[in-house]
């Protein structure tokens, strides 16, 4: 049973943070599905310290009642901006305050955030500090990072002095991609990395990330590594369902086949209905992305997609639905096969 501080998570298989996708609405389809915690996608210190209380930017800090207990992520490069970041967080509601060392994209390096961090340790452990203070002490502070910016064994003493001064500042747990910062998304996640980052911290809360797409792939990690949760990032998008079927592991019960299209439909159907409730109008567009990512669940999915990136508005959605959602469609994609298109994404 999964706990972060005094937060009880409970079932182990818990969703990432996604930038562009983790909003609301795709926190309560994961929430629904299985999944007992996911994290906001990450959000700019900066960005949140200007963010003014206005209609049109409420979706930033939206959480439904149901999604608790549910966690805010945030990157930045100052630690004073942080600390005022993270307490706008708490502010806002979010059971846990998480921050970014991980983030491997370009421009975020080149800005002094996310896996830039890894390179500074000091500067680091200042933002661990500060966030640490800033917020109340009954809301866990947790940490997510890259075992690195590279292989190099600067870089591995860099990791742990981070990750032995975090806990030692009160971060209640961190979770570990089994990725160095220098290499993205390419080649397989070490999770012999993982096992000994476990081993040498002991009872303290470990999360694992990298290269999960699969139920089995959730538990073989935990089984493999000793961590005490799976953060389940790219393959949870436009596939809740793999929550459904860890949870039924976890649980000792067969685990479900991967839904048809037309047993995906109900969900697809709820996910505008929650998006254009968040969003208005505006949603149409905004759902392209999820629905590019849920046609790779389909089997005419090179169709679908195209499908999807025309979509504008309700009435595009539901046409989209009545033609490959339909009772026709009661085959599903074997989500387990090496040549499904979700193999293909990183985490």
């Amino acid at each position: 049973m999964l706990q972060i501080g005094n937060v009880e998570i409970g079932f182990p298989v818990v969703q990432a943070a996604l930038s562009g996708y983790s909003d609301s609405p795709m926190r309560v389809l994961a929430r629904r599905a299985g999944a007992s915690y996911s994290v906001c996608e990450v959000m700019l210190d900066e960005f949140l310290v200007a963010l003014k209380e206005r209609r049109r930017t409420s979706h930033f800090l939206h959480i439904a009642d149901e999604e608790h207990p549910v966690g805010g992520q945030l990157m930045g490069s100052e630690p004073e901006q942080f600390a005022l970041g993270a307490q706008k967080l708490a502010a806002a509601g979010f059971d846990v305050i998480d921050i970014n060392f991980g983030c491997p994209v370009k421009k975020v390096l080149g800005r002094c955030r996310g896996g830039f961090h890894l390179t500074q340790p000091e500067v680091a452990l200042q933002i661990v500090a500060r966030t640490r203070e800033a917020v109340p002490p009954q809301i866990p502070v947790s940490l997510k990072m890259r075992r690195g910016m590279d292989d190099s064994e600067q870089s591995r003493d860099n990791f742990y002095r981070i990750l032995d001064g975090a806990f030692a500042l009160g971060v209640a747990a961190v979770t570990v991609h089994g990725r160095t910062v220098r290499q993205r998304y390419d080649g397989p996640s070490n999770w012999a990395f993982l096992q000994q980052v476990k081993q040498h911290v002991g009872d303290r809360t470990i999360l694992g990330s990298g290269d999960l797409f699969t139920a089995h792939a959730c538990f073989d990690m935990m089984q493999r590594t000793g961590v005490n949760g799976v953060t389940v990032a790219r393959g949870a998008i436009g596939n809740p369902w793999i929550f459904t079927q860890a949870h039924a592991l976890w649980s000792g019960l067969p685990i479900p086949s991967a839904p048809s299209p037309f047993e995906q439909r109900p969900l697809l159907e709820e996910h505008y209905r929650l998006s254009h409730q968040l969003y208005g109008e505006q949603c149409g567009p905004l759902m392209r992305k999820f629905g590019i990512k849920y046609a790779s669940q389909h089997p005419d999915h090179l169709r679908v997609r195209e499908d999807f990136t025309r979509i504008r508005n309700a009435d595009d959605w539901r046409d989209v639905l009545e033609r490959w959602y339909s009772a026709q469609f009661t085959t599903a994609v074997d989500s387990s096969a090496t040549d499904h298109p979700c193999a293909a994404w990183g985490e």
